[in-house]
């Protein structure tokens, strides 16, 4: 068995920072990566982050890179966006994923991972 389970969403006007966290339940040390994605309406799913399981290695969509941190806590099962100087494109669902997929270069599409937790709305106002 395996859940993911967001929290941290909400509210935030724009240059703000929030936090998104995920925890992390069942047979999770099998995973090689964690990850979050975002979706707006009418839009596709995105890669945001993904972190290796061992916290080694990080990745970055270029819309994010240098406003948002992903970082985990292996004794807590659960894995962090730290989001910074936020924007209003940056409203989305977010939901936090995990792929026991080997290969790092798999971990940047939605199709890359086996699990999906339910997803946190993230509001950015202007």
């Amino acid at each position: 068995q395996v859940q993911l389970v967001e929290s941290g969403g909400g509210l935030v006007q724009a240059g703000g920072p929030l936090r998104l966290s995920c925890a992390a339940s069942g047979r999770t040390f099998t995973f090689y990566a964690m990850g979050w994605f975002r979706q707006a309406p009418a839009k596709e799913r995105e890669f945001v982050a993904a972190i290796s399981w061992s916290g080694g290695s990080t990745y970055y969509a270029d819309s994010v890179k240098g406003r948002f941190t992903i970082s985990k806590d292996n004794a807590k099962a659960t894995v962090y966006l730290q989001m910074d100087r936020l924007k209003p494109e940056d409203t989305a669902v977010y939901y936090c994923a995990a792929t026991r997929v080997v290969f790092s270069s798999r971990w940047y599409g939605a199709d890359g991972y086996d699990y999906w937790g339910q997803g946190t709305q993230v509001t950015v106002s202007s």
